[in-house]
């Protein structure tokens, strides 16, 4: 190794810190490159495309180049001979893995719509792999993961809906996404039951927590009243506020 291939510098400028060690940067030519700092070096991944910068058939992934080959199919009539052969399911898993750890670290730095972009891409693997892998076990290799990737969906598509204040669509995306976890076919794996566990309980957290960012409507609030005032047998008060709820109402009923 020369001197000029030595990065010790580049190290030595960026300590490695657990708490903050990824960053996107501009690269000679513009583009944004996400950095990562380990222990021992630096990654360097693309921000957009494949995140190793390759082009694999001369595509963008190798999954575009198997979609198109079951486009020729279909266009061939030919579509129920299409399959995945195990080398076919390799390369693609393991190009989804490159989008894992992609998405990984950009839903760290609040990158909210690059992160919907490439959970979304690798949920179209999942779907593609689980269609036509010719055997039984690949088709059903990605499902025990499936429950994490949808609560990364559907966590980044609400938090970037609550970053433009819109907390009606996040609380949709949060439902959305809880719905489709809950409704997954049921799998005697040992992590699918880990991972559906730990991403409903996550997604109801989140949508918690966006609930108390909420403003309360007054009528709601009063509501809240009426319900406390009636548990404690307080029927005047609860009289009183009933008749504020119907007077608020009365604009909206007409």
């Amino acid at each position: 190794m020369n001197d000029s291939s030595d990065i010790r510098d580049l190290l030595e400028a960026w300590a490695y810190d657990p708490e903050k060690d990824a960053r996107i940067v501009r690269g000679k030519d513009g583009r944004e490159i996400l950095q990562v700092r380990t222990p021992i070096g630096l990654e360097q991944l693309e921000m957009k495309g494949r995140p190793d910068g390759t082009r694999p058939y001369q595509l963008e992934s190798a999954l575009e180049f198997y979609q198109r080959k079951l486009a020729q199919s279909q266009v061939a009539g030919s579509e129920d001979a299409f399959e995945l052969n195990s080398q076919d399911c390799a390369e693609l898993i393991g190009e989804g893995t490159l989008y894992y750890f992609r998405y990984l670290r950009l839903f760290q730095l609040h990158r909210w719509a690059d992160t919907v972009r490439d959970t979304a891409r690798n949920l179209r693997l999942f779907d593609f792999i689980h269609h036509y892998a010719a055997r039984e076990e690949e088709q059903r290799y990605l499902e025990k993961w499936r429950p994490y990737l949808l609560r990364m969906n559907s966590a980044a598509s609400a938090l970037q809906h609550l970053e433009k204040g819109d907390a009606r669509a996040a609380l949709k995306n949060v439902k959305s996404g809880r719905e489709k976890i809950e409704a997954l076919e049921e799998m005697e794996d040992e992590t699918f039951q880990l991972e559906r566990e730990r991403s409903l309980t996550a997604l109801r957290e989140l949508e918690k927590k966006i609930q108390e960012k909420q403003p309360v409507p007054p009528v709601e609030l009063l509501q809240r009243q009426l319900r406390r005032a009636v548990e404690r047998q307080e029927f005047e008060r609860a009289a009183e506020l009933r008749d504020r709820i119907r007077e608020m109402r009365k604009p909206a009923a007409e």
